[in-house]
């Protein structure tokens, strides 16, 4: 069996890198609309067995809930690897042989980019991996099995997953994909993100009310 699996931290508190750029308040909301998108194309994906979101804030669980998805509630979040490696725990424990962990700030991602990850899959012991942009971080984690290693998030994190690949005698297959490349942590992200052609859904409609769309962007969103 397939899991996705999306980390959500407390909404209240997020995006701090942008807070010179957005209000506390703004930040929330700019999260809430990329988890929508993030959602909504996972919701959309074919071939997943079974969606897993691990959180403990409650409008996220509740969205969860909302979609028939499995939760794993949180008392309290210490780091998205401590977050993620125990909920890898509970999805091998439940049978899921392959584990895909998807960030909530990754606008741009469809239905088919969540497909041709788990099409990438290899027997096990494998990973698949599409790195950040600027090809330090790891924006999509699939490992098979789901306990492979532990997790590594932040800078030189790619680095680490593929080291880590080797270190477990694991097929290491890496997938270069735009739209998941995007993340969304600092100011040069979100402009690049306003100014990219393929935003849409809950994040377009945030940088509208933002205006942050170059000028011909919004008129065609009005129209």
């Amino acid at each position: 069996m397939r899991a996705v699996l999306i980390p959500v931290k407390d909404l209240s508190c997020a995006k701090l890198r942008l807070a010179a750029m957005l209000a506390q308040r703004e930040r929330t909301a700019l999260a809430a609309a990329m988890m929508e998108d993030v959602f909504s194309a996972v919701a959309a994906a074919r071939g997943i067995d079974a969606v897993f979101v691990v959180s403990n804030d409650e409008h996220v669980l509740q969205r969860a809930r909302s979609l028939k998805w499995e939760l794993i509630c949180e008392r309290r979040q210490v780091s998205e690897r401590d977050s993620v490696d125990h909920a890898s725990k509970i999805c091998a424990r439940q049978g899921f042989v392959a584990m895909l962990r998807l960030p909530i700030d990754l606008p741009l991602l469809r239905a088919e980019d969540v497909e041709d990850i788990f099409a990438a899959a290899r027997p096990a012991p494998a990973i698949v991996l599409v790195a950040s942009r600027d090809r330090t971080g790891t924006n999509a984690l699939l490992r098979t099995p789901p306990q492979l290693f532990r997790s590594h998030f932040g800078p030189d994190s790619f680095r680490k997953h593929l080291a880590e690949a080797a270190a477990h005698n694991a097929t290491a297959c890496v997938l270069r994909n735009a739209r998941i490349e995007l993340d969304v942590d600092n100011e040069d992200d979100l402009r690049v993100l306003a100014a990219h052609k393929e935003v849409r859904g809950a994040t377009r409609a945030w940088l509208q009310r933002a205006e942050m769309l170059p000028a011909v962007s919004r008129e065609a969103f009005a129209d």
